[in-house]
C-alpha cells in the first residue's frame, strides 16, 4: 500500500513547518493474502505532547495494539473474502505474514472463525472506498459503504467483504482499559 504521508512540527523557533512528506514507511502488501494490504501511518504510547519533537515513531512500534492512552493510526485494504477461498490460498502462510506485518493485532484472531477478534481499544473507522459487513456476536451485521463511520468500542467483531471488489478502511485505535 502506498500512501503519501505529511508531518507537520515546530523548528526551533516555534515556527510550523513540514517534518516530512514521504511515503509511509510502515507499509505493505500482502503477498500471501493477495490483495490485503495496511499502512500504520502514526502511533503514540501515552498521551501525545506537542509540538511533536520530532523523528517518525513508526518504525519502533512492535504492537500495532496501543497500550492505554495510547493511539495507531493505520489504513487496511482487504480482498474480497472470496480470495481466501480460492484453491491456492494457503491460510498458514497468510497467517504468519499477518504475524509479521501487524504484530499485536493478528494474534487476536480466533482460529476456528477467521477475522473474528477484540481489542482493547476505542476504534474510529472510516470507510474510504468499497463496502464491508462488520459483524458481532450472534451474526448480527450491518453493511457499511464509503464514508461510513463505525465507533468500535472493544466488541468482539469481523470485517467480512462479500463484494467482488477491495475495500479500503481507515482507523483510528485508542488504547482503553477494559473492564
Amino acid at each position: 500500500m502506498q500512501v503519501r504521508r505529511v508531518v507537520t512540527g515546530n523548528d526551533a523557533a516555534g515556527k510550523a513547518v513540514f517534518v516530512s512528506d514521504a511515503a509511509a514507511p510502515r507499509a505493505r502488501v500482502g503477498v500471501h493474502h493477495p490483495g490485503f494490504a495496511e499502512a500504520l501511518l502514526w502511533a503514540t504510547d501515552a498521551t501525545p505532547v506537542v509540538p511533536h519533537g520530532g523523528g517518525d515513531p513508526t518504525p519502533q512500534v512492535t504492537s500495532f495494539m496501543p497500550g492505554p492512552g495510547g493511539t495507531r493510526f493505520l489504513m487496511v485494504t482487504f480482498p474480497p473474502d472470496a480470495v481466501a477461498m480460492g484453491p491456492d490460498f494457503d491460510g498458514a502462510k497468510a497467517f504468519e505474514e499477518h504475524l509479521r506485518g501487524t504484530p499485536g493485532i493478528a494474534e487476536r484472531m480466533e482460529p476456528d472463525n477467521p477475522g473474528m477478534h477484540s481489542t482493547d481499544t476505542v476504534d474510529y473507522i472510516i470507510v474510504l472506498d468499497g463496502e464491508v459487513w462488520l459483524e458481532l456476536d450472534d451474526g448480527k451485521e450491518v453493511l457499511l459503504r464509503k464514508h461510513d463511520v463505525v465507533i468500535q468500542n472493544g466488541t468482539r467483531h469481523a470485517w467480512r467483504n462479500r463484494s467482488d471488489r477491495s475495500v479500503t478502511l481507515a482507523g483510528i485505535l485508542i488504547g482503553a482499559q477494559r473492564r
